[in-house]
């Protein structure tokens, strides 16, 4: 199952707030959602998100995926995750790297 990190639409009519969730990547924006991570409002001029940074770390951990919607708003809100987040995935995995040039070698 491919998780994603996005925003789900709440509200009425321009007057909507946001959700962070964790669901499955084939379920629809409005669908049904694992766990809720956090909020956000766009009327709101102060204090207009909160994100649980605790869960939201569990599920990077596990591998959902963030939205681009869902990256600006836990950069603006919960930085520390984000960081910890791109540290793990930048690390280059040099075995195969090698083993492929060798391969390479080896064919001609």
């Amino acid at each position: 199952m491919a998780l994603v990190i996005r925003l789900r639409k709440m509200g009425r009519i321009n007057h909507q707030t946001f959700r962070l969730v964790v669901l499955d990547k084939r379920k629809p924006r409005d669908g049904r959602y694992i766990e809720m991570l956090g909020w956000y409002n766009p009327k709101q001029a102060e204090n207009n998100a909160a994100v649980k940074s605790d869960r939201l770390q569990h599920w990077i951990d596990k591998g959902a995926q963030l939205s681009e919607s869902a990256k600006a708003i836990v950069k603006k809100h919960a930085p520390e995750v984000l960081k910890k987040a791109i540290v793990k995935k930048a690390k280059p995995k040099k075995k195969t790297a090698v083993k492929a040039k060798k391969a390479a070698k080896e064919k001609k």
